[in-house]
C-alpha cells in the first residue's frame, strides 16, 4: 500500500504531479521541473521530506555502539549538535544505507535513513544494538521540510523566535540545535540538504508541520518537487541509494572513500566496524570498480543503464539526467577500475541507441553555489 506524508493533501492543493518514489506518494514537480530547479540554484524551495525517517538512539554505550555500526568516526563528533554523513555497511562491506549521524549528548545520538530502506535499516540497527544496551526509537510523530537555496536560512529564521534566531544563524555547515518557531512549537533545525545549496532541514512535530509548510509559503517560498532534488543532487555530485549505490557496492566502489575511517579505538586496536576487513582490503589493494562523473557534450540526455565503455572494460550509467545549470547531460557511472584522462572528449563512450558517443570524465561536484565547476573544452 503507497504511504502518503502529512503534506499529501497539501501537494495535491497546490496542483503538485504525484508518483511512486520507494513506496510513497510523493510530488515531482508542481508545475515545472527546471524552473523549480533554477527556483532553489537562484533562491530558495522547499522540499517534503517528510517520507524520511528519524530514529533516536539512547543509552550509557551510545557512542560505542556507532562506533561498530558505521564506517565514518562519530569521535569526529565532540559538540552537541555536530552532525555526521557516513555509510551503514554489511559485512562484504556493502551499503546498507548511507545517512546522517548527529551528535546530541553522550546519552542520546540522532539519525536520519532513507526512507526507502526504512524497514531493513531499523530491522538491522535494531539487532545490532542488543549487545550495547542501546534504545533504538523511531520517531513517526515528525515531519520534516527541507529548505535550500541562497535565500533559503533567512526565510527560516524569520519563521523564529527571536531569541532562537541568533544562534540558529551562527550554525555552522553540518549541524544542528533545537529552537522555536514564532508560535512556540520546538523544532530541530540542521544547516544540511540534499542540493549542494545552503539552508535547511527542519524537522517539526508533525500536527504543525503543515502550519510550518504554510508559513514559508506565506514567506515567499515556493515548493518543489522529487524531480528538482534530483537534478539538484546530481548536480552537487551527491549519491541516490538504491541507484548508485546498494549492498553490492562498497564506499570505495561509490566515491565515498571519503566516509570512511579507518581509526583506532582509545587503546590503540582497530576500530571493530562492521565491514571494515573488506575496506581494509580494497584500500590496500583497490576497489575493483570505481565511479566517475561524465558530462556528454553532444545533444542528448545519459540516462540509468546506459552502457559505458573504457579501455579497462565496460559498465553502465547509475544516475543521468539532463543539467539545468549546465545545459547539457551529465550522469555517474561505475567502470571497472583503471586510470582515465580526464577532460578528454571521447577518452570514455556511452553506447546510445547503438551509437558509440563520446564522453568526457570529469571531477564531480558538477556545480558548487549554482556555479559550473566542469571544465570547458
Amino acid at each position: 500500500m503507497t504511504q502518503q506524508t502529512i503534506f499529501n493533501a497539501t501537494h495535491r492543493a497546490l496542483g503538485a504531479k504525484m508518483v511512486d518514489f520507494g513506496g510513497w506518494d510523493m510530488p515531482i514537480h508542481y508545475g515545472s521541473q527546471i524552473d523549480e530547479h533554477h527556483l532553489v540554484r537562484r533562491a530558495a524551495g522547499m522540499f517534503d521530506v517528510s517520507h524520511m525517517t528519524v530514529v533516536d538512539l539512547r543509552g550509557p554505550r551510545v557512542r560505542e555502539f556507532l562506533r561498530h555500526l558505521v564506517a565514518n568516526s562519530v569521535d569526529k563528533l565532540q559538540k552537541s549538535g555536530k552532525a555526521l554523513y557516513t555509510a551503514m555497511l554489511n559485512e562484504r562491506g556493502g551499503v546498507i544505507d548511507d545517512l546522517i549521524v548527529y551528535f546530541m549528548d553522550e546519552s542520546w545520538f540522532r539519525l536520519v535513513v532513507n526512507a526507502a530502506t526504512r524497514d531493513k535499516d531499523l530491522a538491522w540497527i535494531t539487532a545490532q544494538a542488543k549487545d550495547f544496551d542501546v534504545e533504538v526509537r523511531e520517531r513517526p510523530e515528525f515531519g520534516m521540510v527541507a529548505v535550500q537555496g541562497p535565500q533559503a536560512r533567512e526565510k527560516v529564521l524569520g519563521l523564529l523566535r527571536e531569541d532562537d534566531r541568533a544562534p540558529v544563524s551562527k550554525l555552522a555547515r553540518f549541524s544542528a540545535r533545537q529552537a522555536h518557531t514564532l508560535d512556540g512549537v520546538e523544532v530541530f533545525v540542521a544547516r544540511t540538504g540534499y542540493t549542494g545549496e545552503d539552508g535547511f532541514e527542519v524537522i517539526v512535530p508533525e500536527a504543525q508541520t503543515v502550519a510550518f509548510w504554510n508559513a514559508l509559503l506565506a514567506a515567499g517560498v515556493k515548493p518543489a518537487g522529487l524531480g528538482a532534488r534530483d537534478t539538484l543532487r546530481l548536480e552537487a555530485g551527491m549519491n541516490l541509494y538504491g541507484q548508485d549505490m546498494d549492498e553490492s557496492v562498497s564506499p570505495y566502489e561509490a566515491a565515498l572513500g571519503w566516509t570512511v575511517a579507518l581509526d583506532a579505538d582509545a587503546d590503540g586496536k582497530p576500530r571493530d566496524f562492521i565491514g571494515r576487513d573488506v575496506l581494509e582490503k580494497q584500500k590496500a589493494h583497490g576497489a575493483p570498480r570505481q565511479m566517475i562523473g561524465l558530462v556528454m557534450d553532444e545533444k542528448g540526455v545519459l540516462r540509468h543503464g546506459q552502457k559505458v565503455l573504457t579501455a579497462h572494460g565496460e559498465g553502465e550509467i547509475l544516475s543521468g539526467t539532463f543539467s539545468p545549470t549546465l545545459g547539457k547531460a551529465i550522469a555517474f557511472a561505475r567502470v571497472p577500475a583503471g586510470e582515465i584522462a580526464l577532460n578528454v572528449p571521447g577518452a570514455v563512450h556511452v553506447d546510445i541507441r547503438g551509437k558509440q558517443v563520446p564522453v568526457r570524465v570529469v571531477k564531480f561536484p558538477f556545480v558548487r553555489d549554482g556555479a559550473s565547476l566542469v571544465p570547458t573544452v
